[in-house]
């Protein structure tokens, strides 16, 4: 019995192992010794002692079953104030801001954050690791311009664009948001299927061919279009707005970006001179992602890489054109430009 085979703990369940501990306590109790107990239960003498002790700083409480292995936060590098101090830097601040050699928070760029902030260098993969339990993801980040103003964005959204909304409603006035994009028969395509190790080939024109469009949504689903050649111009810019206007009952307001050409003296003379029927409002420098006539473009652009590339200028319209009319028929998409978390405020 003394040479039994000793018991291998990981491979016994916990509740066998607190009927074990039961019975050790009881054994030493009634007078066997520890190294008796253990033979007779197959476990160590050490363990015994570990029972024991165990049991008599908290009674049975002692011996009952608990989790077994590395508690969470064990052995690890980072402390919890640590971990919470990277996490809010990346969420917060671009590498760059932070004086990193990085534009993106890779996990390399985290790496060296951590060893610049506590002096603690970690692997790659442990990096990985963090990471993935701070619940972080790699994503394809959107763009935002260096010089815009955030207090100035603040304000346009808690304050002046509420004000804007407040006085159409008042007046009986339509809010249009506007908008200017070029369109190329060279835009990138997207993936498509093909055999494991050949890469599809798409044909298209070799010589490059452009055009211009202007356009203006409302969060009612409409959408008005001009499609034109060349850099956008104060007369081209009139033009479209006369249009705008024509067969209009109610005023416009339309508010736009701060394109030099938005600003022109005849384009604010025109203005001026059509005040009962139109006005420009602008939104703060650098702030594309809180206009939804940005997300039209984005969206005519990806129907448009689906089509096969226009040869020419000419089709190229053409094609532009027939998008931009069957978005017109589709007010449900022109009113989801309105649903994107930075446009959702003018919804």
């Amino acid at each position: 019995m003394l040479g039994m085979q000793k018991l291998d703990g990981r491979r016994v369940s916990d509740d066998a192992l607190e009927v074990l501990r039961g019975r050790a306590v009881a054994m030493i109790e009634a007078g066997t010794s520890q190294r008796a107990a253990a033979a007779l239960l197959g476990v160590h003498h050490n363990t015994i002692g570990r029972w024991l002790e165990a049991w008599r700083a908290q009674g049975a409480a002692g011996l009952a079953r608990r989790k077994r292995g590395r508690r969470p936060g064990d052995q690890m590098r980072l402390r919890p104030t640590q971990a919470a101090a990277i996490k809010k830097l990346i969420t917060d601040r671009c590498p760059d801001q932070l004086k990193l050699p990085f534009a993106l928070w890779t996990r390399a760029a985290v790496q060296a954050l951590i060893a610049r902030r506590f002096a603690i260098d970690l692997a790659l993969n442990t990096v990985g690791s963090y990471l993935r339990r701070w619940g972080f993801s790699p994503q394809r980040p959107v763009k935002r311009a260096l010089e815009q103003d955030p207090e100035r964005i603040r304000r346009w959204l808690a304050e002046t664009y509420p004000e804007i909304a407040a006085r159409a409603r008042a007046d009986g006035a339509e809010i249009h948001w506007g908008d200017e994009t070029g369109i190329s028969n060279q835009a990138p395509y997207g993936r498509s299927f093909a055999p494991k190790g050949q890469t599809p080939v798409v044909r298209r024109p070799g010589r490059r061919s452009t055009t211009s469009m202007i356009s203006s949504v409302t969060n009612r689903g409409r959408l008005r279009f001009m499609v034109y050649e060349g850099a956008l111009n104060a007369e081209l810019f009139l033009t479209f707005l006369k249009r705008l206007i024509r067969g209009q009952q109610r005023k416009i307001i339309l508010i736009l970006d701060n394109l030099k050409v938005h600003h022109a003296k005849p384009v604010q003379a025109w203005v001026a001179a059509h005040s009962d029927r139109i006005e420009l409002v602008f939104l703060p420098p650098y702030a594309p992602e809180h206009n939804p006539d940005e997300l039209l473009n984005q969206d005519v652009k990806r129907r448009m890489a689906k089509r096969p590339a226009p040869r020419d200028r000419s089709a190229l319209q053409r094609q532009l054109r027939a998008t931009l009319h069957r978005l017109q028929k589709l007010p449900a998409s022109i009113r989801a430009f309105f649903k994107a978390p930075t446009t959702a405020y003018a919804a």
